[in-house]
């Protein structure tokens, strides 16, 4: 089908040979009329794993409208014999949402809320709803859904249903299951159901039979536990029960119905909270308090061990981790209840009774990044301190809270004994242990040391009346291991229970009855997944066994990156954020090159054309690289491969144009009020733009007459302070070794000189001394993000050269982008000595004033919309630039998101559809809300209502020193913006213009008059 936003899905792969079973599938759906399915490699590829260790490559995935298509599907199913896998997020940790197959995507267009009812606190929800859509539809209601699990951003409500999830807040709320008030399913056969309260044994009359036989078996197996979910949950179809099916159906795993909707109850916010933090020596002290917890009113009570956050803190920075309490492990509980000086109490008698070694109440602000960093758990254990990967597998065990302290003592001995590591964390409030475990894998025998080490474990967590699934469900992980937990009698009632349900084996086969083993398709043992690919790396793969073969391989596939990060000031993905499509997620994306360099689905070539569709639309953003749990740096990845295909190989001309595009820029310069005339000439521009590989509703930029470093050098010699004499009256301002060298990037150099000349401004009002370097050197952005790696490493290289030789003074810029890759990826491309001094040294402008104390100037009459720039977000921050703007009083709304244009990306012909479509995720929707966007549709010309020489006008012909009225006493609107890329989106696309930081302060100063 022809996807909204531009990106093409094929449906049928013309390898015959390979593909029979798809093209028989594809064959069966255009006749049945189905809308939304896939056969090619790529989707196929993306789709082959979750959050798992398992891979299945499914024969087609389809992505359903309606229930009527589903039907459809199910019948292809039956007549052909093909398995039926459901699937919402595919954020399933056991292998449960993959297939051999059929793969039912429901998240793509079954995804809605259909009904929300304040009154009876309910909700009807589509299968694919994710759980944080539910949320923001219940909020301003004051309600929400009782249980969150830590992927609740991207998880589905189907997907929850499947698994029968809990997440931290199950100890206030319940399981999944406990919150369903109706389902609406789809049996094998095709019949819809709808179970309600409504007696459900004249629907299952054998069900209800099989249950009287079995009263025993069910009463003495099942239930024993809140977080009993191995197996199915046949306690809710006991006559006490009241032979409740919609419970059943909780953690079957789509191996009973395909679940279309469910009707979920909702319940009343809290109206107060309390976060606590209590602390302990040791994993296995805080475990053997947690029993404490019964006894007071707490929501949620989470284990966190104190290497998560060195991880946090090695990734991006001890910023990013709040104050804690004295320990190495963690208690951090939350408290509700209505009434605040009750829960002030409740507060401090837990503490007083607890036997935690310190504690700490949070406030708000530090309990929202305590509970992100929890959420965050699966990734940041899944590598050792010396970057060995750390796999799924026992990672749900759970046992009833009282053995909980004795059992996690007996298991960190147990992985002890076979020479294995882990993290401990999870809901230790219920009972519930995660963790990675490092099992071997790619050794010879690795599959042996999991399975061995496995069963150890069932036969330990059974001794203690546990489970080996807590809410992640068996799946392919542990349905083997059943056998250990259960009777044989529960055994053989499960299997005639899914004979019931699914007599031809055909929904989700390989899970809870005629498992599949659990070694039987690890991916890192049924593939030589870290075959090397015949080439000299470009980049230094720092801590990787094998280079970029393993890099790929740090996604587990938690799926963050399908989450609606824009909402929290996130990033990642973009390009998922505008098209929906999981081959172009992060996740989607890393399965494709791990598939490349095992050379089984895909070819193990550099230039395979798998790869190439799925990395065309990676904006390169490096939001991944520290948003994502795991450090899956696609960014990095996509320009070794744009390297490696296109190594001593014709290009595409847009790789030249746009790579070299800063060289361009130098010798254009001398005529650039010619050039700037000329590229207003319509047809002359548009043709130049085709030849380019410029998509031609791109504006072109308009070329400064006089550069930055011109005015350095003449116009400004005698003007700044960091160069008057120094005895002059404004020498005596300067602040004693206070000295910056100011990195004049080639886009503010030759496009917007105006900002570097504010930052000088800005800088010498601060009491700073600017130095700017000769060279003209350039740090190859446009290079790297093109694949042009050699070229890119020998400006790079030269750039880190000449900014070492200026002494242990900061490095400041102002174009972010720039700043970001000498920051980061030199350290990957040059990865020299030089290249950590210089990186060391480097500072946002924002970072820089606020380390010295800078006075800053009264702002307090500015609203500014904020769009901050990927690079900066990912490797910076933006905790700086949010507290000089609210010291200086400005009021801010920063957003979150990419801009869209991301450099090049949103320039090149053929993603102009994608980067309208990003933008329209958080940027355009409050460009409109302030009413400042021109309409539906962008500009298209390369006009922007000023004259061609702005830059010039606005910015290289004023003194640095000079004053203007800003106009104080006026509310001054503006929309912030430090990228090129992101001002340039926000000219092409809107009525306004984008200024940056250094502007926005300068005006604040009377240096520089507004534009």
């Amino acid at each position: 089908m022809a996807h909204p936003t531009g990106a093409n899905r094929a449906t049928v792969d013309e390898d015959e040979s390979r593909t029979a079973l798809p093209t028989a599938l594809a064959e069966q759906f255009r006749t049945a009329g189905i809308r939304d399915f896939s056969i090619d490699d790529t989707d196929r590829a993306a789709y082959s794993s979750d959050a798992s260790l398992f891979r299945l490559v499914p024969a087609a995935i389809v992505f359903p409208h309606d229930d009527d298509e589903v039907a459809r599907v199910l019948s292809v199913a039956r007549r052909l014999g093909v398995p039926i896998t459901s699937r919402g997020a595919g954020t399933s940790i056991a292998g449960n949402a993959i297939g051999s197959g059929i793969v039912l995507d429901f998240s793509l267009h079954m995804n809605a809320v259909l009904d929300l009812d304040p009154e009876e606190q309910s909700a009807w929800v589509q299968s694919g709803c994710v759980h944080a859509h539910l949320q923001k539809q219940a909020k301003p209601h004051g309600l929400r859904f009782g249980p969150d699990p830590s992927t609740h951003t991207r998880c589905t409500i189907g997907g929850m249903i499947g698994n029968n999830a809990c997440g931290p807040r199950a100890l206030g709320y319940g399981r999944t299951g406990d919150n369903i008030l109706a389902l609406k399913i789809m049996l094998i056969d095709g019949t819809v159901v709808t179970l309600d309260d409504s007696d459900a044994s004249t629907t299952f009359p054998r069900l209800h039979e099989l249950v009287a036989q079995n009263l025993g078996t069910i009463r003495t197996n099942f239930g024993t536990f809140s977080r009993q979910v191995s197996g199915y949950g046949l306690e809710s179809l006991l006559p006490e029960n009241g032979f409740d099916v919609r419970q059943a159906f909780a953690g079957t795993e789509g191996t009973w119905g395909v679940i279309l909707a469910a009707k979920m109850r909702l319940v009343k916010d809290p109206s107060f909270t309390s976060a606590v933090v209590l602390g302990y020596a040791d994993m296995v002290a805080a475990a053997h308090d947690a029993p404490l917890l019964k006894d007071f009113p707490v929501a949620a009570c989470e284990g966190l061990d104190s290497r998560m956050l060195d991880r946090v803190i090695d990734t991006k920075g001890a910023e990013a981790v709040p104050a804690l309490p004295e320990g190495a492990g963690w208690l951090v509980v939350e408290l509700t209840g209505e009434d605040e000086s009750a829960l002030k109490t409740e507060t401090q008698r837990l503490i007083s009774e607890s036997k935690s070694l310190d504690s700490a109440v949070l406030n708000a602000r530090a309990a929202a990044e305590v509970w992100a960093i929890r959420a965050d758990g699966a990734g940041l254990v899944s590598r050792t301190p010396d970057g060995r990967d750390a796999h799924a597998g026992w990672e749900d065990s759970a046992v009833p809270v009282d053995h909980l302290g004795d059992y996690l003592h007996d298991l960190m001995e147990l992985l002890e004994e076979h020479g294995l590591w882990a993290i401990p964390y999870g809901h230790f409030g219920d009972g519930c242990l995660h963790m990675r475990v490092d099992f071997p894998l790619e050794d010879p025998n690795g599959g042996q040391v999991m399975r061995d080490f496995m069963v150890a474990a069932t036969k330990l967590v059974a001794r203690y009346g546990g489970s080996v699934s807590g809410e992640h469900g068996d799946g392919r992980a542990r349905s083997e291991l059943l056998r250990l937990m259960y009777t044989p009698a529960a055994l053989d009632l499960f299997a005639q229970v899914k004979r019931l349900f699914d007599p031809q084996h055909l929904l989700n086969p390989g899970v809870i009855v005629d498992p599949d083993a659990l070694d039987e398709s690890i991916r890192l043992t049924q593939l030589p997944l870290r075959q090397e690919l015949p080439a000299t790396l470009a980049m230094a793969y720092e801590g990787e066994s094998a280079g970029f073969a393993s890099a790929v391989h740090r996604c587990t596939g938690v799926g963050k990156c399908r989450a609606d990060s824009a909402a929290g000031g996130g990033i990642m993905c973009p390009s998922y954020q505008a098209t929906r499509d999981e081959r172009h997620s992060t996740r989607g994306r890393a399965r494709v090159l791990q598939e490349m360099v095992s050379g089984d689905l895909l070819e193990p070539r550099w230039d395979s054309p798998e790869v190439h569709e799925a990395l065309d639309l990676c904006l390169s953003c490096k939001a991944c690289g520290t948003e994502c749990p795991t450090g899956t740096d696609m960014s990095t990845y996509k320009a070794e491969v744009l390297h490696q295909s296109y190594k001593s190989k014709l290009r595409p001309m847009k790789h030249y144009s746009l790579g070299f595009l800063p060289q361009l820029a130098r010798l254009v310069t001398p005529l650039a009020p010619v050039v700037n005339r000329v590229s207003g000439l319509p047809g002359l521009t548009a043709l130049a733009k085709k030849m380019a590989g410029i998509d031609v509703r791109r504006s072109i930029p308009q070329f400064a007459s006089t550069t930055f470093r011109k005015w350095w050098t003449t116009t400004a010699e005698a003007a700044p302070k960091s160069r008057a004499n120094a005895e002059s009256p404004a020498a005596a301002s300067l602040r004693p070794n206070a000295e910056v060298v100011l990195f004049a990037d080639s886009w503010s150099n030759h496009f917007a000189p105006r900002i570097l000349a504010a930052a000088v401004a800005v800088l010498e009002q601060a009491g700073v001394r600017v130095r700017v370097i000769d060279q003209t050197v350039c740090c190859g952005l446009p290079l790297i993000s093109t694949g042009q790696l050699d070229a890119a490493k020998a400006n790079l290289s030269e750039t880190v050269t000449a900014l070492d030789a200026t002494d242990d003074v900061p490095i400041i810029g102002v174009e972010p982008s720039c700043l970001a890759t000498l920051k980061d990826d030199s350290l990957k491309l040059v990865a020299d000595e030089a290249s950590h001094r210089v990186a060391d040294r480097v500072q946002t402008l924002a970072q820089y004033l606020l380390s010295i104390g800078a006075e800053l100037p009264d702002l307090s009459g500015v609203e500014a919309l904020v769009q901050p720039h990927c690079h900066q977000s990912a490797i910076f921050g933006n905790a700086a630039d949010k507290e000089l703007l609210a010291r200086a009083g400005a009021d801010t709304e920063f957003l979150g998101g990419c801009c869209g244009l991301a450099g090049n990306f949103g320039v090149e012909d053929g993603h102009f559809e994608t980067s309208v479509a990003v933008a329209e995720v958080a940027l355009l929707p409050a460009l409109r809300k302030r009413g400042r966007a021109a309409g539906a549709e962008p500009r298209t010309s390369s006009g922007t209502g000023a004259s061609p020489n702005r830059a010039t006008e606005s910015g290289t012909d004023v003194s640095p020193n000079q004053a203007t009225d800003t106009g104080a006493d006026d509310r001054l609107q503006v929309v912030l913006a430090d990228g090129y890329s992101c001002r340039t989106q926000i000219t092409d696309l809107s009525d306004t213009e984008g200024v940056s930081l250094a502007e926005l302060l300068a005006w604040g100063w009377g240096l520089q008059p507004r534009r």
